[in-house]
């Protein structure tokens, strides 16, 4: 990312609206990519739909593109800075979230924590005969939500900061607006085209269930290591002040 800055810097570039707003776009695309927002979008997803997976990875990027678009107002607005110490906390942050994303979908695709699921009964018909049974339901929601959630605390930490960085360079309030929605259009496209490839893989996969309880744990593991150097990094940052 210090060489698209370094990009943005060109007054040629900055001359161009449209050239820049190219880019603004493409940059998007590549930050969606990065490791930290794939593993967090992967924990989210089932093997049940790949509309879903979809949708999944479009609210992520509308999280991400609600934060960036108020705080880049901000930016343009009053000229203001964003502190690396609170790059460097929301950072952190996201390591922490990325631990206990890990940590739910290990729960979802193994007994380890069964103690903490929610067990309830419906009655079942079979023919003439009514009877019930204690279930969870932890494969049937996708938690769209959540996604919206995760975007936003995204739109803060990484890259997303360097992409605000790049908007103080930028003089005019309407194209920075501008740049800032066609970044978002990027993220939203390019996390919404990866959590469907994983959606639609998970999907496959379901066809062995055994196969289905490995890759989830698999994710899970990257997202909660992920998770856990970001903090390391970060927090010798944060804590050695």
């Amino acid at each position: 990312m210090v060489e698209i800055t370094e990009l943005f810097a060109s007054n040629d570039i900055l001359a161009n609206p449209i050239l820049l707003l190219v880019l603004g776009f493409v940059t998007g695309l590549l930050h969606s990519t990065e490791a930290d927002h794939i593993a967090a979008v992967a924990t989210l997803n089932r093997n049940n739909s790949v509309k879903k997976a979809t949708l999944i990875g479009m609210f992520w990027g509308l999280g991400h593109t609600i934060t960036l678009v108020f705080v880049g107002f901000l930016v343009l607005m009053f000229t203001l800075t964003i502190p690396q110490m609170l790059t460097n906390i929301v950072e952190y942050g996201v390591g922490i979230m990325l631990v206990v994303l890990g940590i739910l979908a290990i729960r979802r695709h193994t007994t380890i924590f069964s103690i903490f699921r929610k067990e309830h009964t419906h009655p079942h018909t079979h023919g003439n005969i009514i009877h019930t049974h204690p279930h969870t339901h932890n494969d049937e929601h996708t938690h769209e939500h959540r996604s919206i959630i995760i975007g936003i605390v995204h739109g803060l930490a990484g890259s997303g900061a360097i992409m605000l960085l790049i908007l103080a360079m930028i003089d005019s309030l309407e194209i920075g607006l501008l740049f800032i929605t066609i970044f978002g259009i990027g993220s939203i496209m390019g996390m919404a085209a990866i959590s469907t490839v994983i959606g639609y893989s998970l999907t496959l996969a379901s066809r062995r269930t055994y196969l289905t309880k490995y890759i989830g744990v698999g994710i899970a593991a990257i997202s909660m290591t992920i998770g856990t150097l970001i903090m390391y990094e970060t927090g010798s940052e944060i804590f050695s002040l």
